[in-house]
């Protein structure tokens, strides 16, 4: 049996699978035991209530799906009082996903739910910053470095940066988070994409335009956790298309200390303890003993390897 621990900063993880934000809930405790995950990574929550985006929110396409949900939310207080204590009866460590308007509003949220039960803050910076004309706090260096500098302000906890997959220069960004008292990044959210219905001339999206996941993302996904390897210290999430074993072990050759699934999950609501039984499994058969075996492979080609010479 394969030693699949892994470390995210100061958590310890008993293996490196957790769900992605957004497809993971407490209806899935009938399905299978919780306490098998690397991690709980909770659904987006805003401060203040929110109704989300029109519908429909989401469609299927070749190889992948749309969304636009536009985080619904019941706030803050129901998070604290009913979801945070429901979902720390588990093991595994706690991780609450949180969204806001400005880093000010980042910042006070962040204190707010550094409360017992919760172990790390993924700050989903990827949402609109209304203080620059709505583009999304990962867009920009500075938007990045002020945000997470002012949650570190704000809380002790962990501070896990996601990161988008919409910009040019990803290492920029993962450095900007870095130096702002980011403990760990995520890459990636979603990748901003458009459908339409030929048939009814009609977008397939309410909102006209959603983030694109599943196995179509993988290649740029997989792309941004090796730049922002090479580019920080602290340990990256990969997240985006993983649906089988060699997914995790391409994310973790590429320097993920851990990864997250998302779309796979809407699909086979098993996928994540098939993963965590496949790839101890494999590591087994392969006489890879720990995660951090297979962590280091490509780190030894790094040096060879130039992302610019594939541009």
């Amino acid at each position: 049996m394969a030693d699949l621990r892994t470390r995210i900063g100061s958590l310890e993880l008993q293996n490196p699978i957790m769900p992605a934000s957004g497809t993971f809930g407490i209806e899935m405790a009938d399905i299978f035991d919780f306490d098998l995950l690397g991690a709980l990574v909770l659904k987006t929550v805003t401060p203040h209530m929110r109704a989300g985006n029109p519908v429909p929110r989401v469609c299927e396409l070749p190889n992948g799906m749309l969304n636009s949900i536009g985080i619904p939310s019941k706030g803050g207080d129901y998070l604290v009082d009913r979801i945070i204590p429901q979902f720390s009866a588990f093991k595994p460590p706690l991780v609450v996903s949180i969204s806001a308007n400005s880093a000010e509003d980042f910042a006070k949220f962040a204190s707010r739910i550094s409360v017992a039960g919760v172990d790390a803050i993924e700050a989903n910076i990827s949402c609109p910053n209304i203080e620059d004309d709505g583009h999304a706090f990962a867009m920009s260096t500075t938007a990045t470095h002020k945000v997470i500098a002012a949650m570190r302000k704000a809380t002790d906890l962990p501070i896990w940066a996601k990161l988008s997959p919409n910009v040019g220069a990803p290492a920029d960004i993962a450095r900007a988070a870095e130096d702002a008292g980011a403990d760990a990044l995520v890459a990636t959210n979603t990748m901003l994409g458009m459908a339409i219905d030929v048939k009814s001339g009609k977008f397939k999206l309410g909102n006209v335009m959603g983030g694109l996941s599943g196995p179509a993302l993988k290649p740029i996904s997989l792309r941004v956790t090796y730049q922002c390897v090479r580019a920080v210290s602290i340990p990256v999430i990969g997240c985006g298309g993983i649906s089988t074993v060699d997914d995790v072990l391409e994310y973790l050759m590429a320097g993920a200390a851990a990864v997250q699934v998302g779309t796979a999950s809407f699909i086979h609501p098993m996928a994540m303890p098939d993963l965590i039984r496949g790839l101890d499994e494999r590591l087994d058969a392969e006489g890879w003993e720990t995660v951090s075996r297979v962590n280091g492979m490509l780190a030894q080609r790094r040096e060879a390897a130039n992302v610019l010479e594939y541009a």
